[in-house]
């Protein structure tokens, strides 16, 4: 049987997740779950903490990115205040556009996203999407 999304999270609080079972898909499940059990900032520096450090882990640091993780995780709490879903699963199952990486495309260039300071530093939106 697959991990769950809270076991996910949990072992990546912990260090102890492996980058080859963290598919983009998993971290909208474990992002839902850290939000779900909480404060959000907390939820994002949980994440992005534990993000961070299985980046630096795998030996890829640069792709532990603040602004990536704190506009998917705004996206995702915003989406789960207005859905309806049974759980984690569910709300992943019922939301596949948030699994796709370029999700947040529409708010952000490209050049920004890649920036140094967008790696450190959660930085707003440099595009307004078409209505």
């Amino acid at each position: 049987m697959p991990d769950s999304y809270r076991s996910k999270l949990e072992r990546l609080v912990r260090n102890e997740l492996d980058a080859a079972d963290f598919a983009h898909r998993d971290h909208v499940g474990v992002a839902y779950e850290a939000l779900a059990s909480g404060d959000f900032a907390e939820a994002v520096q949980r994440v992005h903490a534990g993000i961070r450090a299985l980046a630096e882990r795998a030996g890829v640091p640069e792709k532990a990115n603040a602004t990536i993780t704190w506009a998917f995780m705004s996206l995702i709490a915003e989406r789960m205040d207005r859905t309806q879903h049974a759980n984690a699963e569910d709300f992943v199952a019922r939301n596949p556009d948030l699994c796709r990486s370029d999700a947040i495309a529409p708010w952000y260039t490209t050049e920004r996203l890649r920036s140094r300071l967008a790696r450190r530093v959660a930085l707003l939106p440099d595009r307004t999407p078409a209505p």
